[in-house]
């Protein structure tokens, strides 16, 4: 090979590592480009608020749910997740057990509905 084609070459190679290194700076940082691991959390996030507001739409839905309102607020506010727990709000349907986060996150839409 000629030296001029191997420093041809070489600043060919430098030049697409450098500009594959700037195109993942770019992705990741403006882009939108995520991580798998960023994803799933997004995910994860996203479903545990649906639950959440289905959570909170099963409590109102009630067929007492004034009564229970009024329970909801006498009780202190690190034992309410339990009393949404036992009410069964927390649970999806066709789910028999529901996490402790839909039942924390619930709390946290139902205390949402009471401060308005």
């Amino acid at each position: 090979m000629k030296a001029e084609t191997e420093v041809k070459v070489k600043y060919g190679v430098w030049g697409l590592i450098c500009g594959a290194i700037v195109a993942m700076i770019i992705g990741f940082a403006w882009g939108g480009w995520t991580t798998s691991g960023t994803t799933q959390k997004m995910s994860n996030e996203a479903v545990l608020a649906s639950q959440a507001a289905i959570c909170v739409a099963q409590f109102m839905k009630d067929p007492n749910h004034e009564a229970k309102l009024k329970e909801y607020e006498a009780i202190d506010s690190w034992k309410r997740s339990e009393f949404i727990e036992k009410g069964g709000w927390d649970k999806m349907p066709g789910q028999k057990e529901a996490g402790s986060s839909v039942s924390r996150a619930c709390v946290a839409g139902i205390d949402v509905l009471i401060k308005k």
